[in-house]
């Protein structure tokens, strides 16, 4: 195909609906950091390089330089080029570690004089390359133990080294590809076990030190353990079939439990927790008699289901206790409403809060936010840039931000399914899944919903890496998706 054949089929093919939503939330980003850079008593002069919002205009234009170099390449050469990439990004993380500049106690910055790039920010479209490169071969099956394994260490050899530069935040980004692997047919089994583990860590820590009742049995306890029993139950009906014998087992644990909760209020208090303990080992032993006796072998995984969450709620308590810092399982506690701390690791939400609710319906106006203006909001043009849109803009303003990330994420969805390839297709999710992450875990932050990891929103956080990051990100699936009509029929 001649040269200006491709270009115009490519430009012809491109998405332009999802570059206008990139220029718009570009333009939002920028106003917002003009509202929360900006100081009361000064003059007002958004475009001086002094300030924030002047450097955000060179983040801006060099992003859109980045963009338009992108749609320049040939989209084969994301699909030859992606282990090399990754390789370096890797090297560059690794090299991270060992960076003598430490920033707010964390490591994952290098310095050049003036400049600070995050190379955690650029490893995600490297990750999210290679994991499309190595999903789309042929011969790859994510049900095979030996392909399962490789993908995981795709996904957590960057969260390695990224935990090892005390960035905690920016390494649970990763976790977001196992959306990916759940589209592309991952057991839905996996995001079940997730599931049931955060209910586990929050209800049991959450509940730790309440009774239950007029007992000496603590609530989360009792709770998780009771749990572990009715989920191991049901997945015997769910995975096998079994539902007599699932509603079998379901029955003994309700009715071993109620008995033991009602001789505990009225005969004799003790701590179910141990009856209960008792009754998940049989649970137990009876799977793995299951498993022998048929040669079954969803009998064994559904046992070993129930060992390792007995011991994930062993675990968990034991390394919030002794294996986090205090900073960390303050954090922790504060989201979790066991402590206020609104002096200390509550401060930033709990101003933020005051600063979104302050906005009302229509908000304060461009500049007048008075919790931001004042400063009462830490990072408050970086990881909590949200609460200048709800101070300024109001709950209309937020919502609005809101709907368009929404629009954004449903639109990635729709190119996503469209690709021609399988390379395309993996690809286009892994930037919609780090998308919806981001959004997701910085609002809920914002709102203290989530706990405070520190990651930046989308094209609205002040700095140059997450915004060459995100662009980057996006430029090269519009790249690979404009190139869709060209392939050979």
């Amino acid at each position: 195909m001649p040269v200006r054949e491709e270009k115009k089929g490519v430009l012809r093919s491109m998405d332009y609906w999802t570059i206008g939503l990139y220029l718009v939330l570009l333009t939002c980003g920028w106003f917002s950091v003009c509202g929360a850079s900006y100081e009361l008593g000064t003059a007002v002069d958004l475009f001086s390089l002094d300030t924030r919002s002047g450097m955000q205009i060179v983040w801006i234009g060099t992003a859109l330089v980045l963009g338009f170099i992108i749609l320049l390449l040939d989209d084969s050469y994301f699909d030859m080029f992606a282990y090399v990439l990754f390789g370096f990004m890797l090297l560059l993380l690794f090299a991270t570690i060992f960076n003598p500049h430490s920033i707010k106690g964390s490591r994952s910055w290098l310095v050049m004089g003036p400049v600070r790039l995050q190379p955690a920010e650029f490893a995600k479209f490297a990750t999210a390359l290679v994991l499309a490169k190595f999903m789309s071969q042929r011969d790859y099956d994510i049900h095979r133990w030996k392909d399962f394994l490789r993908t995981l260490a795709i996904i957590f050899t960057p969260m390695l080294f990224i935990v090892m530069q005390r960035e905690t935040g920016s390494a649970l980004v990763y976790l977001a590809f196992f959306l990916v692997l759940y589209r592309e047919g991952m057991t839905g089994s996996v995001l079940f076990t997730a599931v049931a583990a955060v209910f586990y860590f929050v209800v049991g820590i959450r509940y730790s030190s309440q009774p239950l009742l007029d007992t000496p049995t603590f609530v989360g306890r009792f709770v998780v353990l009771l749990s572990i029993q009715v989920f191991t139950s049901v997945m015997v009906g769910v995975y096998l079939q079994k539902w007599k014998q699932a509603l079998c087992a379901l029955a003994a644990c309700l009715g071993l439990t109620l008995v033991s909760l009602a001789f505990s209020l009225y005969v004799l208090p003790f701590d179910i927790y141990w009856i209960q303990l008792a009754i998940c080992v049989g649970i137990v032993g009876w799977l793995l008699w299951q498993a022998f006796a048929t040669q079954l072998r969803p009998w064994l995984w559904i046992a070993f289901f129930a060992v390792g969450s007995v011991l994930f709620f062993h675990g968990a308590d034991l390394a919030l206790n002794r294996v986090l810092e205090d900073h960390q399982r303050t954090r922790i506690n504060v989201l979790l409403g066991l402590e206020d701390d609104l002096k200390g690791a509550g401060y930033n939400v709990h101003q933020s809060e005051i600063a979104i609710g302050s906005g009302g319906l229509t908000g304060k106006g461009f500049l007048n936010g008075t919790q931001t203006k004042l400063k009462y909001v830490p990072e408050q043009d970086t990881d909590f840039i949200f609460c200048t849109v709800g101070e300024e803009q109001g709950f209309v303003g937020a919502a609005g931000v809101l709907l368009l990330f929404l629009v954004l994420i449903l639109r990635l969805v729709h190119l996503s399914e469209r690709q021609p390839t399988t390379f395309g297709r993996i690809y286009g999710y892994c930037v919609l899944s780090i998308f919806l992450f981001h959004v997701f875990i910085n609002v809920g932050m914002v709102l203290g919903m989530t706990p405070v990891i520190g990651i930046p929103l989308p094209f609205f956080s002040y700095g140059g890496s997450s915004l060459w990051g995100f662009t980057i990100l996006l430029f090269i699936f519009l790249r690979i998706d404009a190139g869709r009509n060209l392939l050979p029929q």
